[in-house]
């Protein structure tokens, strides 16, 4: 499934596709001839936007084991074959444990918050290949394309559970491709940064650091995978700026974390401000 890539006629999956980078990516999928089944927690959001491309609505939990099997046995239902599964869901914060309450210290995050993070941004991904890159490996190959972050590449000041769980999901993407990739089985991970979602919106202290590049609607993130049809690239990067920090924070580690604790020392200072205006 390499090389420039014909989309008219396959079955694709994505999941959190209800809001966001999911929905415009099942609307670009569609818009590309492919046949889409939107899941997302949000029933009412997934068959608004199935309705709207129609496509196939499949509602529900896309992370633990018996959710992943639902879901994967409705998609093949609707879709025949499942080519294409993009694993975009994804948790940012838990009740009260997020960017705009946190007071940038994440080790007050509670292990519940954690292991609900881990289970959406990894377990999710893991569960849904072991189920299908079998059958690709075995039948004709397809394509798996995780969801992750600049957070994944770099890390996020003040959210130690999101940064550490799309770090955990970039590495599980590498291991899929670098076992799988030679066997017919494409997988991409599209690192963006600050991008027109709710989570940009409920960023608190950390919008301005998100916004410090050009913040992209959801519909480019979509257009940044769409070209990375013509050379497969792993790393799907909607802004370029994130590929030199990410060359900087490998060539020059110390003086990154330097400045990453000026930025730091930065938020400390608006919290700090925050606080004493209340």
């Amino acid at each position: 499934m390499g090389g420039p890539t014909s989309l008219v006629g396959l079955g694709a999956v994505v999941t959190g596709a209800g809001h966001g980078i999911g929905a415009a990516l099942a609307r670009r999928l569609a818009t590309e001839g492919v046949r889409v089944v939107v899941n997302d927690l949000d029933a009412a959001a997934a068959q608004r936007v199935a309705d709207e491309i129609g496509g196939t609505a499949a509602p529900g939990d896309c992370a633990s084991e018996e959710g992943v099997r639902a879901l994967l046995e409705t998609a093949t239902d609707a879709l025949g074959r499942i080519d294409l599964y993009f694993a975009n869901a994804g948790l940012d914060s838990v009740a009260g444990d997020g960017f705009a309450d946190a007071a940038l210290d994440s080790l007050a995050t509670s292990d519940a918050a954690w292991q609900q993070m881990h289970e959406v941004n990894v377990m999710a991904h893991v569960r849904a290949a072991r189920a299908l890159v079998p059958g690709w490996v075995a039948g004709g190959g397809g394509r798996f394309v995780v969801t992750a972050s600049a957070a994944g590449l770099l890390t996020m000041l003040g959210a130690a559970p999101y940064s550490t769980t799309k770090h955990a999901a970039v590495g599980f993407a590498e291991w899929l491709s670098a076992t799988y990739g030679h066997r017919g089985v494409v997988v991409q991970a599209i690192c963006p940064q600050g991008v027109q979602t709710r989570m940009y919106e409920e960023s608190g202290p950390l919008k301005e650091l998100l916004s410090r590049d050009a913040v992209l609607t959801p519909d480019d993130v979509a257009s940044a995978w769409v070209d990375s049809l013509t050379d497969d690239r792993f790393l799907v990067l909607p802004h370029p700026e994130v590929g030199a920090y990410y060359r900087a924070r490998a060539g020059a580690n110390e003086q990154w974390l330097a400045g990453m604790r000026r930025l730091q020392a930065h938020l400390d200072q608006h919290l700090d401000q925050k606080q004493e205006n209340r």
